[in-house]
Formats: structure tokens, sequence, C-alpha cells
């Protein structure tokens, strides 16, 4: 049951646009599902990343009033590799995109697949041609017979500005450091380094320095068989450049210090939750792994995703979250079905606002859950086709319906009836998304679309 404040807070939030494929077509190419999606510092431009190793830049379309955005460019920044050592495909799939803050009239980003980071800079560069020269045909030569007596005819070349294009280069690739997959990728507050995760290590690179890393936290075991858990994500403190977090699929989030020591896993302060032990079931382990973690801007709160909850903890109190936001309670009987179809291990990332006071992430059914930090404010809004087709038809406020009639319309595959009769469909679901540093317009990707709902 809604309250009228939800309701209203509801309706301030609209629908702005969508990139990418606007039909009805189930046939979706695997390449073009999106897979990272990231605003830069100044949320006038952002970035996604695919399965195809692509990366797709957009710009802040200045000339509108609204919030709007405008291709801006794209390119290749992976391809599949095959590792001979390991037999072993490696996939173009860009797992994480980051913005280096910006320095001059370019941009810099960072990019990775599961074992390559590569720094790359855009910018744009003129093209000239020569419009004039001194090229001359058997017409313009000389007749008197006196040699080196041109006349006029003899001119300097001048270059002329044709076009300007947007160019990406590599500036550095970060390769051969991870012997696993690397899930994260975060750039210090200092400018100058970033840290990198992979399942069992975390490394601490220079942005100069490509040949190099340092390892910071190691967990892998003497013996392999004697692994119980492993890191699913890392993040550098917003504004103490010696300050990081790492999660793991325990459940726990590990906030550790540079200065401690060169390795940086013994002395962390562990946040951690202790589990209900009426709650135990065969997926305890799975529901309670941590999906993505995130610090507030001001870095006083951390957000952690796992499968079934958003928490909320304080810096300063490692003992228990300060709230505990239940986002799939409605799923607790059905995580056997969802073992069968593999969308228990489903990684929902989450993300707090520009101002720290509101939360989003993401979930089935293509949905979007939004909800304030100190209240019990929750928006629900759907990234779906229909909301662009109700914006071309000119519809009142362009408002994002959520009837379960129009969840369930048209959409076959893995659906499941929840205990309030609800159809959730479970191909379709918001894994990735990114909230405007400074005002509340968010981007969610939607298998190979990409939706902009702002308030």
């Amino acid at each position: 049951m809604q309250t009228s404040s939800q309701t209203e807070n509801e309706s301030k939030w609209k629908f702005a646009q969508c990139f990418g494929d606007k039909g009805e077509s189930d046939d979706i190419t695997e390449a073009d599902i999106i897979s990272a999606v990231e605003f830069d510092h100044t949320g006038d431009y952002l970035a996604t990343g695919d399965k195809g190793g692509r990366v797709v830049l957009f710009e802040r379309n200045e000339s509108k009033k609204s919030c709007e955005y405008r291709f801006h460019t794209e390119f290749q920044s992976h391809e599949p590799e095959f590792d001979y050592l390991k037999s072993l495909e490696i996939e173009e799939k860009i797992n994480q995109i980051k913005w280096c803050k910006r320095q001059n009239s370019a941009h810099f980003l960072l990019s990775t697949n599961d074992k390559t980071i590569k720094l790359w800079k855009v910018y744009e560069r003129n093209l000239k041609t020569v419009s004039e020269s001194s090229m001359m045909t058997d017409i313009d030569m000389p007749t008197t017979g006196v040699i080196g007596n041109f006349g006029n005819s003899l001119m300097m070349p001048k270059i002329s500005h044709q076009d300007s294009i947007v160019a990406a280069i590599p500036r550095r690739i970060y390769a051969n450091a991870h012997a696993y997959h690397i899930n994260s990728i975060s750039i210090n507050s200092d400018g100058e380094t970033y840290i990198s995760a992979d399942d069992l290590r975390v490394n601490l690179w220079n942005l100069d320095i490509s040949d190099q890393s340092f390892n910071i936290v190691d967990i892998k075991p003497a013996n392999m068989e004697e692994l119980t858990e492993v890191i699913t994500a890392a993040e550098f403190h917003p504004d103490q450049c010696n300050l990081f977090m790492y999660s793991s699929s325990k459940g726990t989030i590990k906030l550790a210090d540079m200065r401690e020591s060169a390795l940086c896993d013994q002395n962390a302060k562990v946040f951690e939750e202790p589990e209900d032990p009426s709650n135990r079931s065969f997926f305890s382990e799975i529901i309670s792994s941590i999906s993505d973690v995130k610090f507030s801007q001001d870095g006083r709160y951390i957000l952690s995703r796992d499968y079934l909850t958003l928490k909320i903890w304080d810096i300063n109190m490692e003992n228990k979250p300060i709230r505990t936001i239940n986002i799939h309670d409605n799923l607790r009987s059905k995580l056997c079905d969802l073992y069968e179809n593999d969308c228990i291990f489903d990684k929902f990332e989450c993300t707090f606002s520009g101002d720290g006071s509101h939360m989003m992430t993401g979930s089935y059914s293509n949905d979007i859950h939004i909800y304030g930090r100190d209240d019990d404010s929750e928006v629900t809004l759907q990234a779906d086709k229909s909301a662009f087709k109700a914006k071309k038809l000119g519809s009142s406020k362009n408002k994002i319906t959520m009837s379960s009639g129009n969840r369930n319309a048209n959409s076959m595959g893995r659906k499941m009836r929840s205990d309030d009769g609800e159809y959730m469909d479970y191909n379709k679901k918001i894994l990735h998304s990114s909230w405007h540093p400074k005002e509340n317009t968010i981007a969610v990707a939607a298998t190979n679309n990409l939706f902009i709902f702002t308030e």
C-alpha cells in the first residue's frame, strides 16, 4: 500500500530519454547488452560499456533546458582474447568504467574487462587539409628559357581546418596483474592512484605506471581447497586517500587503512551483521554475498547490496547496519527456483544520490527502487519501452506505470508470481545504474537500452 507522500514523490520522477533499440523485438544481440554505466564528476558526461567491449559516451545537451543527453563518441575498448597458457577465453565485456577528474580539455577514463585495464584519452581532434599549394602543370612552366624564372606561380602551401572529430586513444594498458576476474576498479581521491580487485586480491596502481602494481590485499589460502570466501567489490574513500573498503561473499565489508601495513587485510575494520540462526538455509551463503558497496559522497555512510536486501552502514558503527531494506522479501520462498535458473547469482549494483539523502538499486521486471536514507520514502520506477512510447504520444507527465497488467504484457520467459500476485520477469533486470553527482537524474541500463529519468 503506497502512502500519499510516496505517490507524491513518485510523480516528481519522470522519464527523460531512452537510447538503444526501441523496437519490441526480443531478438537481442548479446554484444549489445549494457554491462556498465557511469556519470563523470560533473554529470555533464555519461559513459556506458557493453558485452561487446564497446564504450559509448554521451554529453549533456546544453541547448535544452530539460535534462537531455546526446551521443558524443563510441570506441572499441576491449577485444576478445585467448589465454594460451590456461586455455581460457577472455571476454571483451566491459566490467566497469571510471572517469578520472578532468584536468584539461581531454577526458580520461579507465575501463576494464576480466583481465586488462585500459586508460583512455578522449579528445577533440582537428582534421586539416592542404587547401592551396604550388603544384604546377606544364602550362604553368616558364617559356622564356630562363632557368628559375617562375614568375608569380610559386606560392606557399596553405593548411585549412576541414573538420573536428572526437578521437579515443589508449594512453596506458595495465595488463597481466590479475590471475582471477577483475570485478572492481576505483580511482583514488589523490587523482594519481587507483585500485583494482579480483576474486582474491586487490592491487594498487599508479595511473602513470602500467608495468607495476602493489598487492595490498591477498586472501588466497595456501591450499585452494580451504577457500571459503572471495572479494566481490572494492572502492576508495571519496576524501581520505589512505582508506578503501572491500566486500566479500561472506557478507562482510572491510575498511582498511593503507598506512597500517603493506598488506591491508589483517588490521581492517570489519562491518558484519550476525546471521539469525532461525533464517539459516541451504541458500544463506549465496544470498548473503555482497554484490556491490558504495561510499556516500561525504564518506560517512556505506551502502551495500546483497541478493535480497540493501543495507546502510555508519562508518563509525561496524556491529550492525543503521538500516536494512528488504527489496526481494517476497522471493525468500522462491530461492530454490531462482537457484535452478541461476538468477540467485545476479549481481545488482547500488548507489547513493549526490547529496547522500537517497539510495538506488535495481530489481527484476526492469524495476528501479529509490529509497530515502533517513525516512521510509520509496519510489519504484520501471525502465520500460512503454515509457518511451508514452513520451512520444505526449501522455501526461510521462509517468511510469507500474500496474501488473503492464508488466506481464508481451513478456515471455522466466516469470514467477510473487506472494502479492504480481508477476516478476526474471529476463528483465536492472543490474547497472548511476546517479548524477549534482542533481536528481539517474541513468539505468535495461538490457540493451539506456534509460534516463529525472526529478
